[in-house]
């Protein structure tokens, strides 16, 4: 017979259609290596192995039961237990059963599925099912109701079904399948924000429990292994901590574009990185996504996001659950955007439509504080969705700008005035928001180039030592207060007396990660620096006056000798500054530490004082000379005493401890494993 054809990595192994819930269908093209990227790098973050059983009844048409449940247990040799779809819709109790049967450990399925559990299971249809042998129910419908996640650990949890185990994700087809995945064993991130400050500043503020406007919204983790996301603004930059954007993504499992498709692949692509259409928001290294770009609604300047409301609809008597979408519609006439609800009902009744209409729009105004301009009441399946249940609220919106739904405006005048009015406060928000930005950034680099040529004078023209780092120390904290960034430095008791011989290691996130240090470290200090600095004339001469000593990062035979040097410097009683990550990048993440350090330490029977460097990577992120305004801090942690075992044993302890503190502090996550290269 005639053998099949070889497969080369980047040729395609299928053309996977977009679910259509923001627009029309888009065929993505996926090659194998987007395939086996995406799988690899699922199974890394979720720590699947052939121990593992995957229950799934998500149809085989469809990416997540396609690629996360059948090609996924292929390629790790896992058990799969399948069911068709149809068997859980007409009884959603067959889900649990199969995994109380097949002691599953890993499934998936969209948000409607977890409430159609909670919707049809009663005591009597729960009694017996042991769920304690799962241990991730990935949750990865658009969005991910926190309500949801709440409410099913709890029904389900006299089951034995760990909170832990239920796990909001995030993915889209661009990505192949998956891209934010939460660490297995923590249970479900809920923040809850204030609802006024992120509508009008997209500035996600967090509030206390128990507050009634609050909104809230799922975490949906970190990216996938070997993958990137930013969240950026209407210029393209990168926003700082808790603000609102895009959420731009690239790695291994990006596709290259769609299939046949030039003018929406030049609209995906923003340089490297591919544009989702989601809205989104970081907290400490962690994504929270808030709506599709195209869901949100702005009206009055506001932005209203729709799955909120549809919630809070959805639980209404006389409305079917799940069967409601909110979205805006722009007048044909005037151009006024309007919100409009629809909702799915079985009332017929005029007097009871009549009132459920009313009760629809005390409950807009209840969760918006507004009610909607229009409420279309529909009959069953009228309320359009995808193959996995995603809302389609762009095609409901055309239905009802089509006239198909039964919709009826507002007057002519009413629209005009409101257009103009909500029109005029969103240009002048963004305009402010932008210019804002730009004016932030070009004021911090006036202010740095005021200030470094004198700096820079008065440190080369110094005797040097104690002197050149006291200039140093007066330039970093006027430049970091004009910025409006001052440091603010805990634990700085930690620190040893002056003169007394010590390492002290910090995370290294940013390029102004050394002017916050200087500007939080009292007395002198000198920094361990890269060789290929003190070949730089105006580095390299900044440096040597400061005290700067520079080690050689890859030839072994140096780097042995680099290490005696630093010994012989900390015998004289003086203190080293390392940054044992080596180097940084634009991604959260504490990275790997070198042992250098801990090995100086260890072998002159030193502390190591541990320092936390927190706000510096989104201020001023690599690859990027856009600076944000946030808050810098400095966290000192206790001294490390080295311990009784041996200089290799000592130094990964030390090693170890300095990491674990600084991670506690940071504001960051663990990037991955610890190495240990021993050199400086």
């Amino acid at each position: 017979g005639s053998l099949p054809p070889a497969a080369r990595p980047d040729d395609i192994a299928f053309i996977q259609y977009t679910s259509g819930s923001t627009g029309n269908p888009k065929g993505v093209a996926l090659s194998h290596a987007n395939l086996l990227a995406n799988i690899r790098a699922i199974g890394e973050a979720v720590r699947i192995g052939s121990g593992d059983v995957f229950v799934s009844w998500l149809p085989l048409y469809h990416d997540m039961g396609l690629i996360s449940g059948w090609l996924a247990s292929l390629y790790f040799g896992n058990p799969l237990v399948i069911m068709s779809p149809l068997a859980f819709l007409a009884r959603p109790e067959r889900w649990l059963e199969a995994l109380h049967r097949y002691r599953g450990t890993l499934t998936a399925a969209p948000n409607f599925a977890f409430e159609l559990c909670l919707k049809r299971l009663d005591d009597e249809r729960l009694a017996g099912l042991d769920l304690g042998s799962v241990r991730f129910m990935a949750n990865g419908a658009e969005p991910v109701s926190p309500d949801t996640l709440l409410r099913f650990a709890e029904r389900l949890a006299p089951c034995g079904l760990r909170p832990e185990a239920l796990a909001p994700v995030y993915g889209l087809a661009e990505a192949t399948v998956g891209l934010l995945v939460p660490a297995p064993g923590a249970p479900p991130r809920i923040d809850r924000i204030d609802r006024r400050t992120f509508t009008a500043t997209r500035r996600a503020q967090p509030v206390i429990a128990g507050e009634a406007h609050a909104l809230a919204f799922a975490c949906c983790g970190r990216p996938l292994p070997g993958h990137q996301v930013r969240i950026v603004d209407e210029t393209g930059h990168e926003v700082g901590e808790r603000i609102e954007g895009r959420l731009e993504f690239k790695g291994p499992s990006a596709t290259r574009g769609y299939f046949r498709n030039p003018e929406e692949t030049r609209r995906l692509f923003h340089g490297d990185w591919l544009d989702s259409g989601d809205l989104a928001y970081v907290a400490d290294g962690e994504f929270f996504i808030t709506g599709r770009v195209k869901d949100v609604v702005i009206r009055g300047g506001r932005n209203i996001y729709p799955h909120e409301l549809e919630q809070a609809i959805g639980n209404l008597p006389g409305v079917r659950k799940g069967c409601v979408a909110v979205f805006g519609s722009a007048d044909p006439h005037t151009g006024t955007e309007r919100l409009v609800v629809l909702a799915e009902t079985r009332e017929r009744g005029d007097r009871g439509r009549r009132a459920l209409a009313a009760e629809i729009r005390r409950t807009a105004v209840d969760v918006l504080g507004e009610a909607p301009d229009d409420v279309v009441l529909a009959a069953p399946h009228a309320v359009l969705k995808t193959s996995s249940g995603k809302l389609r609220r762009s095609a409901c919106r055309e239905l009802y700008e089509r006239g198909l739904l039964g919709a009826s405006p507002h007057p002519v005048w009413w629209q005009l005035a409101r257009l103009l009015a909500a029109t005029a406060a969103l240009r002048l928000r963004r305009a402010a928001g932008v210019a804002g930005s730009l004016g932030y950034a070009a004021w911090v680099w006036a202010v740095f180039w005021m200030l470094a040529p004198l700096a820079w004078l008065l440190v080369v023209a110094s005797p040097g030592g104690a002197a050149a780092w006291r200039i140093c120390r007066v330039a970093a904290r006027l430049f970091l207060a004009l910025c409006g960034s001052p440091v603010s430095v805990q634990g700085a008791r930690n620190l040893p007396a002056p003169g007394a011989p010590c390492v002290l290691v910090a995370n290294h996130a940013s390029y102004v990660d050394g002017i916050v240090l200087a500007a939080a470290l009292p007395g002198h200090h000198r920094f361990v620096a890269k060789q290929e600095l003190s070949g730089q004339f105006i580095a390299g001469s900044f440096l040597r006056r400061l005290g700067a000593a520079f080690v050689e990062r890859f030839a072994a035979r140096q780097g042995v000798d680099d290490v005696d040097r630093l010994c012989d410097a900390v015998k004289r009683g003086g203190s080293l500054v390392f940054f044992p990550e080596g180097t940084f990048t634009r991604e959260e993440g504490l990275r790997p530490f070198r042992l250098g350090a801990f090995g100086v330490a260890a072998r002159e029977r030193v502390p190591v004082v541990p320092m936390a460097i927190r706000g510096s990577r989104s201020w001023l992120r690599d690859g990027h000379w856009f600076p944000r305004h946030g808050r810098l801090s400095v966290t000192i942690g206790e001294p490390i005493a080295p311990p009784d075992a041996a200089g290799f044993e000592a130094a990964v302890a030390m090693r170890d401890a300095a990491r674990r503190e600084i991670l506690r502090h940071c504001g960051e996550p663990d990037s991955g494993l610890r190495i240990s290269m021993p050199d400086a």
